[in-house]
């Protein structure tokens, strides 16, 4: 007996499956300029490596005889791939069937895609474009009845972002259950122009009398300064770039310790740059970008979340080829100071690096937390004590260079001043409980006031207290453990995450 007319029948239904939604569909979706699901699947994975799961799932249509004539393909798609050379979980919306909702699609496919990355320990990628999970109202007299909401699946969601990396694309306009799929990941990425995301889209909106366009409501720019979502990219290649770049810092689930990638830079390499970096004016902004690119392995920084909480760089980097978490005030953006937004990327950023075991090296120039009428109302001490305490709960091997300022509660957040201080700062280091300017006229009131010349006396109480303050008066005291060669901060942090390494492996022993 041959099997060969059951594989025919496999192979039409495959067939039948591949037509997604149909020409008219498919010409709609390309007329937005996005990619179809598969292109999508096939272009996000390593060349040839994406194998479905499922395919055959849809709803079948049949003649008098039984005969299959035609089928509607679910909307939802997943597979093993491989990404960067490593298993991954893809799944991936269809918009051209039923516009991605999750009230037509089959259940079963996109829970067992959740559950397949944390029972196998592999990192998962969503790739996202469906309206939301609720279904149009009409559908519910089709019905007959109307259900109190769940979720199904949910508890997977939920265990891979305790177990695996976790890694969400919105290409499209995505509503209710699908921004909360967005956001529920460790890395999410919206596209300029073709990503929009709502609780509920502008619509549902329009009847408590609010009446946007879906850029207005939900657009890439509004939840990229919003912290939101981390990424706002120009293209879906963009996208599917940093999903891979992103990856490629992080081990396959929690527990496991990154992989080191071949070293492609030199340990001993000191850039003569770096002793100019920061001015000696002490209110002059400069480029902390630059000294990360100066500082870690060529081309290695990997920035996360620029457009929001931009007083502070959030970025992997690699150390000798040892992947980092590193987090860097921006003297650039509010002197560096720590507003609400900012805490809360900070906060999440160190339970990142704390979750993947991944060694963290902070660069400080933090003048302190933001003041003022607005950053009372952010509640920036709220968020600054949680991202402190975030600090003092991490047990990752932390590192710390002081490159200037470094005042107040917000300063002393630089580590755990309990553990074991792997520091350095540069000749340029400034600190202290606050920053001298603008209290000398305070502290100094009764003095100023009685001399002949206060001008000149002011200058010369300044004079006296700049050499108080020269970071080499708190090396003698052993306040700070070593001022360097701005030069020799790469040497010195590649000394360190070689060390962090047999850190992590005694710490994944106990």
């Amino acid at each position: 007996m041959s099997w060969e007319k059951s594989l025919d029948e496999k192979q039409k239904r495959e067939l039948l499956a591949e037509k997604m939604g149909g020409e008219d569909k498919l010409a709609r979706q390309y007329a937005r300029g996005k990619l179809d699901v598969r292109q999508r699947l096939i272009r996000m994975a390593d060349p040839g490596s994406f194998r479905e799961i499922g395919k055959l799932a849809g709803k079948g249509i049949y003649d008098d005889q039984g005969e299959l004539v035609d089928a509607i393909p679910a909307n939802f798609l997943f597979g093993k791939a491989e990404i960067n050379r490593r298993p991954a979980v893809l799944g991936g919306d269809d918009f051209t069937v039923r516009g991605g909702a999750a009230d037509a699609a089959i259940w079963r496919k996109a829970v067992m895609c959740e559950q397949m990355a944390h029972e196998y320990g592999i990192p998962l990628i969503r790739l996202i474009d469906g309206t939301g999970g609720g279904g149009s109202v009409k559908m519910l007299e089709d019905m007959g009845l109307t259900y109190v909401p769940y979720l199904p699946g949910w508890e997977h969601v939920v265990k891979n972002l305790d177990t695996v990396p976790v890694v969400s694309l919105a290409l499209g306009s995505v509503a209710g259950l699908g921004a909360a799929r967005v956001v529920a990941s460790h890395y999410s990425v919206m596209v300029r122009g073709m990503s929009h995301m709502f609780t509920a889209g502008p619509a549902v909106v329009a009847a408590i009398g609010e009446n946007h366009d879906k850029d207005a409501l939900g657009g890439a720019d509004i939840h990229g300064r919003n912290g939101t979502v981390d990424d706002v990219v120009d293209t879906e290649e963009e996208a599917f770039d940093r999903a891979r770049r992103f990856l490629s810092y992080l081990p396959s689930f929690a527990g496991q310790m990154a992989e080191r990638s071949d070293p492609t830079d030199r340990v001993l390499r000191r850039e003569e740059s770096l002793v100019t970096a920061v001015p000696e004016d002490r209110r002059a902004a400069y480029s902390m970008r630059r000294i990360l690119e100066a500082v870690f392995d060529h081309k290695s920084v990997f920035e996360m979340g620029r457009r929001w909480g931009q007083s502070l760089i959030t970025a992997f980097a690699r150390l000798d080829g040892y992947p980092v978490a590193v987090l860097a005030n921006d003297p650039s953006f509010m002197g560096g100071s720590v507003g609400a937004d900012a805490a809360r990327k900070m906060q999440r950023f160190i339970a990142l690096a704390e979750q993947f075991r991944l060694p963290v090296v902070n660069l400080v120039d933090n003048p302190g937390f933001m003041i003022g009428l607005q950053a009372e109302k952010d509640a920036t001490i709220r968020y600054g004590v949680d991202a402190l305490t975030a600090i003092y709960k991490a047990t990752v091997p932390w590192a710390t260079v002081i490159i200037r300022k470094a005042y107040g509660v917000a300063g002393a957040a630089m580590s755990d001043h309990t553990k074991f201080q792997y520091r350095f700062a540069w000749p340029s280091g400034d600190w202290g409980s606050l920053p001298l300017e603008g209290g000398i006229e305070v502290a100094y009131k009764a003095e100023l006031e009685a001399a002949d010349d206060a001008a000149a006396h002011l200058e010369a109480i300044k004079a006296r207290l700049d050499k108080v303050r020269s970071p080499y008066r708190t090396a003698e005291a052993f306040m700070v453990e070593d001022i360097i060669d701005p030069r020799d901060t790469r040497p010195l942090l590649c000394e360190f995450a070689s060390l962090a390494q047999s850190k992590l492996a005694q710490s994944k022993l106990a």
